[in-house]
């Protein structure tokens, strides 16, 4: 019997897989699977079910790409391309009364780079700057790095952005843009003031209207690649607003000449500088402005901030005798006394521990109040205001705006400085009547003689005429009703007694105007220097008006700290002189019919 044992039928190498069947189920293979690709019709359904499967993973991808994520990937490109640009508001004009513009705005380009694109940083300054007119070296700066945008120049005239542009010269672009522009130069700079770089007023009534000037800007966007724009890519824009323009009471050719004569005598007298107002009574209507020293607004940053204020409304001084046309205004409307009343002027009047004098020694006079005015008596005007009280006194200061705002609302205005009735000492009431421990602007001393010129009325100064808006219709700024601070015929009086001034008998002859009758107070005050808390130079001032008999110009004259002469009808009635006299002509106001009234100056 063999020993061998039997072979399972499991170890059978031949033996075919068999299949296991479980009660109720197919037959399952119990060995081991294996893929028969020799049939082709096999090989080609398993390619199939491959491609099938790796198409299926694209198109998943793809419904992701363009329907789950298209619209925010469509939306990140497109902002990758888009560039939105300025489009600048025209600021409104500044024009004088006759519509002549003083301050307008003209087209620039502003010079951009795309700092990836300058292959050649130092070449291209070296080609860019002296058509910027920039150094080299800051140039290249502005134009080396990986900024995507950079400004390299601002307010570049269009003729030389063409010049730029003829170059080619890949990352250089440019953005349009806006610049100011004063045609008359520095004429009536400190009114009209200045602009910044970003095109907002810095000054004067460029600040002080910055809001309507400016308008609204607009913007562009367009589709950009490497900085060049896509041709058949879609626009969108919002027009810009433009600004309102401005018309001012203002008369260039007045102001030219108010600029002119003031900078001779400032220049002549070696003053510190000076003011000067021409207005017109009957509407409170600035016809001119002027300040000395002052600066050209088309380049402000080449003066200092000091000169590029408006002294003539932001200074205060100390009115000196122009003030006693007040004094005189306030005891005649009280009924206290009349031109040819009589005083007794001693040569020293002794008031709360202080003697007061005149400004030149004498022994006792004899004067009218007409020759207290004439002589600018100190002693004669305490006397004369001592006949109505210090509270009716403070009450005609009052009312004639000392110590209040004009109204104009222009940048930087001060009121002026009147101490309180409760806060006078014994020597406040003496020295107020003859104008010092008071303190007014320039705007403010000529309204107070523009009240006498308007019968009593005082009209409230103004600089706008009114507006132009964009569909160029003007709109008028009409003038505010007066104040009644004396009676029409109060200042008619006040009117002939300040003629006295100009005569052979007051202080001031040499202002006379050969054809018209001429009113007016010399004035000459110690100059109060906050610095040292004294007095310190002079502030001479003249102001007038012609034709007295119904003057239609009143101008005020300042001087300040002036080296050579100090006295207002030696230093500021010159400048009176002349710019009444052209001022009169370019008006075209008729000469006077009428002599003026002999009023006694002595008894």
């Amino acid at each position: 019997m063999s020993t061998q044992s039997p072979i399972r039928p499991s170890q059978q190498p031949d033996q075919k897989p068999r299949l296991l069947q479980m009660r109720g189920t197919a037959p399952v293979p119990t060995g081991p699977i294996m893929l028969n690709l020799q049939s082709p019709h096999k090989r080609i359904r398993f390619t199939t079910v491959v491609f099938l499967m790796v198409l299926s993973l694209f198109f998943t991808r793809l419904i992701d790409l363009q329907i789950v994520q298209g619209p925010a990937l469509a939306a990140a490109a497109q902002n990758s391309r888009l560039q939105t640009l300025v489009l600048p508001a025209l600021r409104g004009t500044i024009t004088d009364a006759n519509g002549v513009a003083i301050a307008t705005t003209i087209m620039a380009r502003n010079v951009t780079v795309d700092q990836t694109l300058i292959k050649d940083p130092a070449g291209t300054a070296t080609v860019l700057a002296p058509l910027l007119g920039l150094p080299v070296k800051k140039v290249t700066e502005l134009i080396t790095g990986d900024k995507r945008f950079n400004y390299v120049a601002k307010q570049i005239t269009p003729d030389a952005w063409k010049a730029i542009a003829a170059l080619g010269i890949p990352g250089i672009f440019s953005e349009p843009t806006t610049k100011r522009s004063y045609p008359n130069g520095a004429l009536a700079a400190n009114v009209v003031g200045y602009v910044g770089a970003e095109g907002h007023g810095l000054g004067g009534l460029e600040y002080g209207l910055d809001k309507q000037l400016s308008g609204t800007d607009g913007t562009l966007t367009v589709e950009r690649v490497h900085g060049r724009e896509i041709p058949t890519s879609e626009r969108q824009s919002i027009d810009p607003t433009n600004g309102i323009s401005t018309r001012l009471t203002i008369d260039r050719d007045v102001q030219a000449m108010a600029e002119r004569a003031l900078a001779d005598e400032v220049t002549k007298s070696g003053a510190k500088g000076g003011d000067v107002v021409v207005m017109d009574p009957r509407t409170g209507d600035i016809i001119a402005l002027a300040t000395y020293p002052t600066f050209d607004p088309n380049d402000p940053f080449a003066t200092s901030d000091q000169t590029k204020r408006n002294p003539a409304v932001t200074d205060v001084f100390e009115p000196g005798s122009t003030s006693k046309v007040m004094t005189m205004a306030a005891v005649i409307e009280e009924g206290a006394f009349t031109p040819m009343s009589k005083f007794t002027i001693p040569a020293g009047l002794p008031r709360a521990g202080t003697t007061f004098h005149d400004h030149d020694k004498h022994g006792v006079l004899h004067l009218t109040l007409n020759g207290v005015l004439a002589k600018s008596s100190n002693m004669g005007s305490i006397l004369a205001a001592e006949a109505i009280g210090e509270k009716k006194f403070y009450g005609y200061l009052k009312k004639f705006g000392i110590g209040d705002f004009t109204g104009m609302n222009f940048p930087g205005e001060s009121a002026g400085l009147l101490p309180a009735l409760k806060d006078w000492s014994g020597t406040t009431f003496p020295t107020l009547a003859f104008g010092q421990g008071l303190s007014v602007n320039a705007i403010q001393a000529a309204s107070v003689f523009a009240t006498i010129a308007n019968d009593g009325v005082r009209m409230k100064p103004r600089l706008i005429a009114g507006y132009v808006g964009n569909d160029g219709k003007f709109e008028p700024n009409s003038p505010v009703p007066g104040v009644k601070v004396v009676s029409a015929a109060t200042a008619k009086t006040v009117r002939e007694m300040l003629e006295s001034v100009v005569s052979a008998d007051g202080t001031a002859p040499d202002a006379q105007i050969a054809g018209y009758r001429i009113a007016g107070k010399t004035g000459t005050a110690n100059k109060y220097d906050a610095a040292t808390r004294g007095y310190s130079g002079y502030t001479a001032s003249f102001i007038g008006m012609a034709p007295a008999e119904n003057p239609s110009l009143v101008i005020a004259v300042m001087i300040h700290n002036p080296v050579n002469g100090h006295f207002g009808s030696t230093v500021a009635g010159p400048v009176f002189k002349k710019i009444m006299t052209y001022a009169l002509a370019q008006q075209k106001i008729p000469p006077t019919k009428t002599r003026p009234p002999k009023i006694p100056v002595g008894w």
